[in-house]
């Protein structure tokens, strides 16, 4: 993509919920807890938008794949590493120019909180070609 070109098109994907096992405390990544994610993914459609052919476009089951794989299968320390390991894992489908994960722990081990604790990045293909 011509970087002047100004990024337009978006898909989102909201309200994937899994069980996963990332958090700074030995219980989180033992007992585990549901994490829930919201993506928002920079695409070109206007090829699909023309020709009507999935291989013009993302899969998205294969992004929803993506999102279950990482978040039941690792044990990370932080949030913000697991929802860069979803950016990344995305992120290789050549289509994506650009992704917004916000990735939410719905029960955070807090004393006296029941809010929700979610952070939220944005990634382009860039920032993970020297790592």
């Amino acid at each position: 993509m011509d970087k002047s070109v100004e990024q337009r098109d978006a898909i989102s994907i909201t309200g994937l919920r899994y069980y996963g096992y990332t958090g700074y405390l030995a219980e989180e990544r033992m007992l585990g807890q549901w994490f829930e994610v919201d993506l928002t993914l920079w695409v070109d459609l206007l090829a699909v938008g023309n020709s009507d052919h999935l291989e013009d476009t993302l899969d998205y089951r294969q992004l929803v794949e993506r999102v279950r794989h990482q978040i039941e299968t690792a044990k990370f320390n932080t949030m913000e590493h697991l929802a860069t390991q979803i950016a990344r894992s995305i992120l290789q489908c050549k289509q994506a120019q650009k992704i917004r994960v916000r990735l939410t722990k719905v029960s955070a081990p807090i004393p006296d909180f029941s809010g929700k604790i979610s952070v939220e990045i944005t990634r382009t293909p860039s920032d993970f070609v020297n790592s």
